[in-house]
């Protein structure tokens, strides 16, 4: 995923220091999804509600998610009125959500019981906003919109996404898994094998290089380095029992609010082959 998010863990494959057998491709969360999907990709970051509406089409590497417990930092509903105003009103969506979007409906139907108007568009907040009555942003976008509101003191009111998700559930909230495609696991387990070996030693050097992987995310970005720095403390790469259940309790309320056809199990690479 082309985000901050992901930098931890692809910083040691763009640097070079660890060797991956594979073309990397980028994009926002819905086009890896469409490409994996579409058999274009054999191993990527999966938006978790994906993974449980196509539970048959592939395998989850272990060890390995964009989580948050708690805050999140880049998850931001940006709304002209409290929450519970919005009720009958229109929120904006953006097109590059699938995760996010979900979590965003389940906590209206579930936490804040109100009923509003979901329009897709390109994430752009001056323009949702001009639209709707509140909007949805993520990643790098919704990063640089935080930043602008809380600078400027622009009078929206900005609820972080992950740290609804603990005050209602108590639980993480697991945002995309990597998952490989199972039909290319199951034909091809060395090969397998040694991608998740190399995500995960990636993972390892990101979390041990934060000040390389730092000074990069600034270079890129432009934003201040403070923020950047609190920013990717807020973001989590695990994928333990806590993070799992969190993950299937947002499964549970996907399934409740009709965002998925059926209760799913986690099929993990290595673990669990269903």
């Amino acid at each position: 995923m082309d985000y901050l998010n992901c930098l931890p863990i692809y910083y040691a494959f763009e640097r070079g220091l660890v060797d991956v057998p594979a073309e990397l491709v980028k994009g926002p969360p819905t086009r890896l999804n469409g490409l994996l999907l579409r058999g274009e990709l054999e191993i990527t970051p999966l938006s978790s509600i994906e993974y449980a509406r196509h539970p048959d089409r592939c395998l989850i590497v272990p060890g390995l998610s964009i989580s948050s417990d708690g805050p999140v930092g880049s998850i931001f509903l940006m709304s002209k009125v409290p929450l519970t105003e919005l009720d009958g009103k229109k929120v904006c969506l953006p097109d590059t959500s699938a995760s996010a979007a979900a979590l965003l409906k389940i906590l209206f139907h579930h936490y804040y019981h109100v009923d509003v108007q979901f329009e897709t568009t390109a994430s752009d907040l001056e323009q949702m906003l001009a639209r709707a009555d509140a909007a949805l942003l993520i990643g790098d976008e919704a990063l640089a919109a935080y930043l602008h509101v809380r600078n400027t003191g622009a009078p929206l009111v900005v609820v972080d996404l992950g740290e609804a998700w603990k005050k209602f559930t108590g639980e993480r909230m697991v945002f995309a898994v990597w998952v490989v495609r199972r039909d290319y696991a199951l034909e091809r387990p060395q090969e397998t094998d040694g991608l998740v070996a190399a995500l995960q030693r990636a993972r390892e050097i990101g979390i041990r290089e934060r000040e390389a992987v730092l000074d990069l995310a600034v270079h890129r970005t432009g934003l201040p380095r403070d923020f950047v720095a609190d920013y990717l403390k807020l973001v989590r790469y695990d994928f333990d029992a806590e993070y799992q259940r969190g993950l299937l309790t947002f499964y549970d309320y996907a399934y409740k609010t009709g965002l998925t056809e059926e209760r799913v199990r986690l099929a993990i690479w290595g673990e669990h082959l269903a």
